[in-house]
């Protein structure tokens, strides 16, 4: 089975009240302790959340080629280590510059494009 090569993962409060759109999923719910609100890239997140001022932080993860601890895939990039289960886009696990995360974040998930890009709107 062929997994994505890319993802973008927003974290998002737990009180923003958004349903997820097509092609995203929601997963590892807490709190990043990175202390960097807004450190994430406008230009990459969707237009709800964006509009909104909900993701606290962004980034473009990349296969590893490895397989994580939960047992899916791991993707990596911009400070972001995760396992993503490809089938659901659920993210197993997730560190956020090395830690785990705390209560009060929830990850959302939006494959990537072959042009590295999210889904047409």
């Amino acid at each position: 089975m062929s997994h994505p090569q890319s993802y973008e993962i927003l974290l998002v409060p737990g009180f923003v009240e958004e349903t997820p759109e097509a092609g995203e999923a929601t997963g590892a719910e807490g709190a990043a302790e990175s202390g960097e609100p807004g450190t994430g890239s406008a230009a990459g997140e969707t237009e709800g959340t964006a509009a909104s001022g909900g993701a606290v932080r962004s980034a473009v993860v990349s296969a590893t080629g490895e397989t994580g601890a939960s047992g899916y895939p791991r993707y990596a990039g911009d400070g972001f280590v995760a396992d993503i289960d490809p089938a659901t886009r659920t993210v197993e696990a997730l560190l956020v510059d090395g830690a785990e995360l705390t209560y009060g974040l929830t990850a959302r998930v939006r494959e990537r494009d072959d042009t590295g890009t999210g889904p047409e709107d």
